[in-house]
């Protein structure tokens, strides 16, 4: 897919996406995402199952490629994310999510969403989203510095708005820090949904813009601070 044919199958059909993405990931066959086995690898055939499913003799478990990916869970077609991906991996000028929306037919929150991950892919390091199965993700955001030409007043206004996200592990942490334009619901849940995989177990404080959060995720529970 190297031309720029936004009509190549890739960009229109769900199946076609999901070859082109084996094909990049498994140049040597399917391997499973979690044991990294080539062998006793089979399709899962059937009416009920899903196209592009497989399952590890090794581990035991059923995966598809883009188990461990940014489109991991996703509700937006394969095939949109594929278009995106190539969107704003070609523009010499950037692609804006108004931009991505219009062209892709989505809304401007799911546009946004998505511009933020694949952004976040980009980045070196650890490109997997945070948590998961078994895993907890804490959150909480604090406010820094000074914003330009906003006088010091007392409380939180004139500071910047930073959010993080750490995933507890056995053998540390990681984190992730996001400078965000306010902290209510609608500026902090694109971010963490974009950022924490939903099988994850979050903690939180008892703040009212993390009061719906256990919805989107396996469990949440909160710190109370009032009560120390």
């Amino acid at each position: 897919m190297a031309n720029a044919d936004l009509q190549a199958p890739a960009f229109t059909d769900d199946n076609a996406a999901r070859e082109a993405m084996e094909a990049v990931m498994w140049p040597h066959g399917a391997r499973c995402p979690r044991c990294q086995s080539l062998e006793r690898i089979g399709k899962v055939s059937g009416k009920s199952a899903r196209a592009g499913l497989y399952y590890c003799g090794q581990c035991e478990r059923q995966f598809t490629v883009t188990v461990g990916t940014i489109f991991e869970r996703s509700k937006v077609p394969l095939s949109k994310w594929w278009l995106a991906v190539h969107l704003m991996a070609s523009s010499k000028k950037g692609m804006s999510a108004h931009q991505l929306h219009r062209m892709l037919g989505v809304t401007y929150k799911t546009a946004w969403f998505m511009e933020h991950r694949i952004r976040a892919a980009m980045a070196s390091g650890d490109l997997t989203p945070m948590g998961g199965e078994g895993a907890i993700v804490e959150i909480d955001e604090t406010f820094i510095g000074k914003k330009k030409d906003m006088p010091v007043r007392r409380g939180f206004a004139h500071k910047h708005a930073v959010m993080t996200l750490i995933e507890r592990g056995p053998d540390g942490a990681r984190s992730r820090s996001f400078h965000v334009e306010g902290t209510a619901d609608a500026d902090l849940l694109p971010i963490i949904k974009a950022h924490v995989n939903s099988g994850s177990h979050i903690m939180t404080d008892e703040a009212g813009q993390y009061a719906h959060i256990g919805k989107h995720f396996t469990e949440h529970d909160y710190v109370t601070h009032s009560k120390r």
